[in-house]
This record gives C-alpha cells, sequence and structure tokens, in this order.
C-alpha cells in the first residue's frame, strides 16, 4: 500500500508539472511588449478631433447644381455592370472613386491633378470650390471618405476591423463596436497604433480612469488599431480552452490514474 501511494505522488506531482508548464507567459502571449509609449508620442498625434486625409484615402466627391448639366464635367462617370447572382441577369450602376495616391494627389476630372493631403473635409471643399467656380456657379461639393476602418484586437468580445459610417469615432464607442472588452482585458492598458506623418506612433490608454476621455487621442484616426492586452488570469489560463472543456478533462485523467493505482 505504501509503494502504491508512492506512485500515486510521484504521477500527481509529474501530472501538476506538465499542466504547469503548459500555462502560457506573457512574453508569447501579449502583443507589442516592446514599444516605448511616451508623453511626446501623445502630443505628436493629437489630431484636434479632426480627420485629415492621406495617402491610401478612398473618397467620393460628387458636385452637384440644379441644371445637372453644367457640372456634368467635374463628376466620375458611374459604371454599369451585369450581375449573374439570380436566375436574371440584373444591372447594377457602380459608383467611381478617388484613391490619393502616395503624393497625396487625385487625378480629378477637368481640374487634373489636386492635392488633398493632409487638408480637412472643410479645406479640401473650399478648395475645390474655389478651382470648380471658375467655370460654374450655384454649386455644391460634397466629400466622404469610404475607407475609415479601425481594428480592434485582444480581449474584446468581438475582434476585427470595423468600417465607419462618419468621419469621427472616440475610443469608447470603437471599443463598443467590438462588443467591449471580455472580463480578461486589463483596463489600464489599452494600446493604441497610429500611423502620423508616414510613421508609426502609439499610445496607451487607462480605462479604469475618468481622464481618458480628455486623452489627445481619445478620437481615433482612420486605420487606428486598439489592442486590449490580456490580464494575468487570462495569460495562465492560455493553454486552456474553456469550450472544450481540456482542463475538466486533465482532471478526469488524473482522477482515473489515481483510482486505478489506488486499487492495486
Amino acid at each position: 500500500m505504501r509503494h502504491n501511494f508512492n506512485n500515486i505522488q510521484k504521477l500527481f506531482l509529474l501530472f501538476t508539472l506538465v499542466i504547469l508548464s503548459s500555462c502560457g507567459s506573457k512574453k508569447t502571449i501579449v502583443y507589442f511588449q516592446d514599444e516605448p509609449i511616451t508623453n511626446q508620442s501623445l502630443s505628436e498625434l493629437d489630431n484636434n478631433y479632426q480627420l485629415k486625409y492621406k495617402p491610401n484615402d478612398i473618397l467620393t466627391i460628387d458636385v452637384a447644381a440644379e441644371v445637372s448639366e453644367s457640372v456634368a464635367a467635374f463628376n466620375l462617370s458611374a459604371v454599369a455592370y451585369n450581375t449573374n447572382n439570380s436566375a436574371v441577369a440584373q444591372t447594377q450602376i457602380l459608383r467611381q472613386t478617388y484613391l490619393i495616391d502616395p503624393d497625396g494627389n487625385i487625378e480629378f476630372p477637368t481640374l487634373g491633378t489636386i492635392n488633398l493631403k493632409g487638408l480637412t473635409r472643410t479645406e479640401a471643399t473650399a478648395m475645390l470650390k474655389e478651382k470648380i467656380g471658375v467655370y460654374v456657379n450655384e454649386f455644391i461639393v460634397n466629400i466622404r471618405l469610404v475607407n475609415f476602418t479601425i481594428s480592434v484586437l485582444g480581449e474584446v468580445n468581438r475582434p476585427g476591423t470595423y468600417t465607419v459610417e462618419g468621419e469621427r469615432i472616440s475610443l469608447v464607442q470603437a471599443l463598443g463596436m467590438a462588443g467591449d472588452l471580455t472580463i480578461y482585458g486589463q483596463r489600464n492598458n489599452v494600446f493604441l497604433i497610429r500611423e502620423f506623418d508616414g510613421k508609426k506612433k502609439y499610445a496607451k490608454y487607462d480605462l479604469t480612469s475618468i481622464n481618458v476621455v480628455n486623452s489627445p487621442v481619445y478620437y481615433l484616426s482612420q486605420n487606428d488599431v486598439i489592442y486590449v492586452e490580456p490580464n494575468n488570469a487570462r495569460i495562465k489560463t492560455s493553454s486552456y480552452n474553456p469550450n472544450t472543456g481540456v482542463l475538466i478533462s486533465a482532471i478526469g485523467t488524473l482522477a482515473t490514474i489515481v483510482a486505478i493505482f489506488a486499487v492495486r
């Protein structure tokens, strides 16, 4: 009996060591661990809540007037194409868009090359009105950014990349789109990555403080990445999948082994 008890102790110790060794560590689980965050980077990222156009932005620009023919030369033509998704072929109309090139330019009908880099919607609208006003009176210009996306990763309920309908979204709204943080999200260590003047910049938020709403990066810019770091509880259990019951299965296996040796 004493021999069996010693064997059980050894098996239990071995099983414990296997379980502990399979647990994750911060070094292997957490993203973006080695980037220093400074107050200077926060001030650099302050966009004063105004979206500014930059390379790779995709825009729709509509010029409208009471007599549509008078501004037709300043609008891209729509493209018609046929779809065969059903038994009856249908004709769809595809609106053309403007892609801002690496130099910040678009090619605009009649006007030619227009540089929009660093301009807000208000500034870009005013510039186009001035240029088009040389040819036409009484018209309006409507500009819309159609690829304003943000990515929310880490310990949120619905991680992914989201398209923003307007041109302004706050950190809290972005987290809401992603279904809020999970219970395993580290509330005082939410990470921001933003491209600014062609360089990657970084900042962190502390959601446990009301002062987060006063952060210069509380409002997000297009293509921002938000990462919610997992807390220690999630890191320690990173090797277990609660949906498949791996831990329960392992405990059941141990109980079976102990029972076998106990009856010998």
